[in-house]
Formats: C-alpha cells, sequence, structure tokens
C-alpha cells in the first residue's frame, strides 16, 4: 500500500533543531565578557560561543572547534577590532601550545579576571563575601615554573620523535626548544632534551619526560619498555653534562639513577628543607610558595601552647613551618608514601613536635586517634574537587579558625557554604597567582567561628 502523506511535519520537543555546525567553521563574533577560564564569550544565531584568545570588546573571525547543542568551543582566527587590553603575546607559540592561554592579556588583568572569578564563584554558589579582600599575591609572570612535564611521541610511520608540549584543544605536539615560564636553571635542559632523545636507538620506549629544579635540577624518564643500555647510557652521559640528576620510571615508583642523590627544595624564610622526589606534589611556583605560606602564618596565627590539624599534608609544606609557632602539628593525607616522607622531612629539620597520619579523609575523623584533643586551628590544602567530606566535621573538632586553600574557587564556594551553615564566618578571602599566563585560580580564604546554626 502507498504509504499517505499527511502533510504533517514532526519536530523534537525543543522546536526546531539548529543545523549542526561543522569543525572548522568560521564565524564572525562580537565577544560581550570573558568566561572566568579566560575566554571570550559571545552569541550568535541562538548558540553561545566560548572563543579562545578572544577580549571583551573585540570584533573576532573565530573558527569552530567543537559544538553541542546550543554551545560552541572556538578560537580566534583574526582579530577585526581588537581591545585596548590585547598586548602582542610574548610567545611566538602562544596560541598553538596549550600550556599559557593567557599571554594576550596584561599580567595585571589576568590577576583582576581571577580575582573576579574567586569573588563570583562566593557570590553565586555559596551567597558569601569575606569581610576583608586580601591583596593578590603576585610573583614574576614569567620564569616561575620548576616543574614541567615534557610530551613525547614516536611515529613509526615516519620514524620521527615529536617533542614538546600539548596543543591547544588537541593531542598535537608542538615542539618548541624554549619555554618562557620555566625556571632559567631548566632552560639549558629544556633545551637540549629533544636533540639527545632524537638519538636513542629505542625512542618508542619513552612515555614522557619530568623536569624539575630544587635543591639540584632533575630528569625523570617514564618509559614503558625496558630501554637499552646504550640507551641508559646515553641519558646517563646526558644527565651529567648538564648537572642534572637522572631518575626512571617504569612499572612502578620512580627511581633515582644514583640512590645516593638527595633532591628537594627550600623553604628560604623558615630556613627549612624538605626532600622531594619525581611523583610528589610540590608547588611549582616557588616565590608564589613562599608568599602564600608567610600569609598562611599570618591568617592562622598559629600560638605556641596549640594544636594544629593539617589536612592534605602532602609532604609537609605547610606543617613544617606551622610545627614552628604551634604547641604540635598534626598532619593528615590519604597517601602512606606521603606521610612517610612528611615525617622523614620533620625528622631531618628537627621538629619533634610535628606528627603525620594516613586516613581517608572521606571518612569521620572524630574518632581517629590522632584526633583527641581536638583542634584549636585547622588548615587544609585540598585537590580540585575539595573537602566537602571534611569541612562538615571541622566543628566537632573544636576548630575555632579554618584556614582553606584551594585550587578551584568552585568547590571553595560550596565547602563555604558547609562552613558557614556551622557558624563560620569568612573574614578574609584572596587569590594567589600561581600560574601566570593561563587562568587557573588558586585562593586562600580564612573562616573564624561564631555562634553555631541551629
Amino acid at each position: 500500500m502507498a504509504k499517505r502523506n499527511t502533510g504533517l511535519r514532526f519536530q523534537p520537543s525543543g522546536g526546531i533543531r539548529a543545523a549542526q555546525l561543522p569543525v572548522g567553521k568560521k564565524q564572525l563574533l562580537s565577544i560581550e565578557r570573558l568566561a572566568h577560564d579566560g575566554r571570550g564569550i559571545a552569541h550568535a544565531d541562538g548558540r553561545t560561543w566560548f572563543v579562545a584568545g578572544a577580549l571583551a570588546g573585540e570584533q573576532v573571525e573565530a573558527r569552530v572547534l567543537a559544538a553541542r547543542s546550543q554551545v560552541v568551543e572556538a578560537r580566534v582566527e583574526r582579530v577585526l577590532v581588537s581591545s585596548a587590553l590585547r598586548r602582542e603575546a610574548p610567545c611566538a607559540l602562544a596560541g598553538r601550545c596549550g600550556g599559557c592561554t593567557l599571554q594576550h592579556l596584561s599580567h595585571g588583568e589576568q590577576v583582576a579576571l581571577k580575582q573576579r572569578a574567586l569573588a563570583d564563584q562566593l557570590h553565586r554558589l555559596a551567597a558569601l563575601a569575606p569581610q576583608e579582600w586580601a591583596p593578590p599575591l603576585v610573583g614574576p609572570e614569567f620564569g616561575y615554573r620548576r616543574r614541567a612535564r615534557i610530551a613525547v611521541r614516536y611515529s613509526p610511520k615516519s620514524g620521527q620523535l615529536e617533542v614538546g608540549f600539548r596543543a591547544a584543544a588537541s593531542q598535537a605536539i608542538v615542539e618548541l626548544d624554549q619555554c618562557a615560564v620555566l625556571v632559567q636553571a631548566l632552560q639549558p635542559l629544556f633545551a637540549a632534551l629533544p636533540g639527545v632523545l632524537r638519538r636513542l636507538r629505542k625512542p618508542q620506549a619513552i612515555g614522557h619526560v619530568e623536569l624539575f629544579d630544587g635543591t639540584a635540577s632533575a630528569l625523570l624518564v617514564r618509559h614503558t619498555q625496558p630501554l637499552a643500555e646504550e640507551d641508559r647510557q646515553l641519558l646517563r652521559a646526558f644527565c651529567r653534562e648538564t648537572g642534572a640528576q637522572l631518575w626512571w620510571q617504569g612499572a612502578g615508583e620512580p627511581q633515582a639513577d644514583d640512590p645516593a642523590q638527595e633532591l628537594g627544595y627550600r623553604l628560604e624564610a623558615c630556613g627549612l628543607t624538605l626532600a622531594w622526589r619525581p611523583g610528589d606534589f610540590v608547588q611549582v611556583n616557588a616565590p608564589v610558595n613562599e608568599l602564600m605560606l608567610a600569609q598562611a602564618l599570618e591568617w592562622l596565627a598559629p600560638q605556641a601552647d596549640e594544636r594544629v590539624l593539617d589536612l592534605f599534608c602532602g609532604l609537609g609544606n605547610f606543617a613544617l613551618p606551622l610545627a614552628q609557632r604551634a604547641a604540635a602539628v598534626v598532619g593528615v593525607e590519604g597517601v602512606q608514601g606521603m606521610v612517610e616522607r612528611a615525617a622523614a622531612n620533620a625528622t631531618a629539620n628537627g621538629l619533634g613536635n610535628a606528627h603525620f597520619f594516613r586516613a581517608d579523609l572521606s571518612e569521620p575523623l572524630a574518632q581517629a586517634p590522632w584526633a583527641k584533643g581536638g583542634f584549636a586551628a585547622v588548615l587544609l590544602d585540598p585537590p580540585r574537587d575539595g573537602a566537602a567530606a571534611v569541612v562538615g566535621q571541622l566543628r566537632s573538632l573544636g576548630a575555632q579558625r579554618v584556614l582553606y586553600v584551594s585550587c578551584n574557587p568552585a568547590t571553595l564556594a560550596r565547602d563555604a557554604a558547609i562552613l558557614a551553615q556551622q557558624g563560620y564566618r569568612l573574614k578574609r578571602a584572596g587569590i594567589l597567582d600561581m600560574f601566570p599566563q593561563t587562568a587557573h585560580v588558586e585562593a586562600m580564604a580564612l573562616f573564624e567561628a561564631g555562634a553555631e546554626r541551629p
């Protein structure tokens, strides 16, 4: 039977579906404002566009990177009308390399963007504002990064090894022999590295490499299969010539080529040295880390008769300076290896009043043996997903002051609301410019106990 044409046309419940935008399509846009991540926001044809490399008030031609529903991700191809805030990017590879996303914006404006992001998240997600905004903690805008991961990829088809950083919005590798944000001590090592890796007999065995500079410079070689002995000798010779320590990592933990070598970093203002090894967390910006520690000690103001709790304590970056002022410090971390290295750091620095324990920080804390007696003050420095399970318990530990160091304003704001529900007041807040040339926001917030809410 022939199908009867009723003349009806059915549409999805949301109305007429807009045609899909193909990747690579170009679009003229007027940029209205900046998102928290530094991308320009525009609206066109019923869609919201997020445009990397664009600034508020600009007219740009943008190229589509991805489109889903009514949201389009794009990047600037040409700036037709430029903002007065735009500057020539200091690095020739800005916009291609994915490491720095805000080089086209002056450093002062980058800091202001981060300050607005923190204030907006606290307002929208927690309906909070601090009683006092602290001035941003700012260090050098270039030459600050003391740790970097270098991408390595071998092409069997071409027989070539690519060495560099991941491209923006891509898995492609941008090859380069210098990087403006690396500390000066790593520049010669970074420049010579591609050449030596390409001389390896079996370069396909290399997964990635990492560079670190502290009490010594170091090179970690992550390999996915055993290296030929001649390749090992080549890398050893390279490290001798450049004065860098050599570390290996296969399936297990990183191991020093020479076990007698020591590696770590200094906290100059506190007179402390912390042992460190590749794979451990460390703040990549040493100058801002020193400023952060000084501010943390000032705000939390540990007294000589107080017990202080440091949650997510890592190697003791906060715990050891706190132990120089408080009666006792308890550091808690979820990884046993980090707990052991933090304890060793306390011993090496002569701090017998700092004690470290492993615990699952998503579980109740009050019944833990180390929590007996409570704490006058608590410092926490959680990962990006925050500490919602922890902050709801801090009042039960007796904490009168809580210092929250955050690498994600959204989860800080969420957790700030939980603290407010327990009667804590947001006394101070401010940003830490730990990663200049990027939109990454680090923040610090001080809470003080008031009347507990019913």
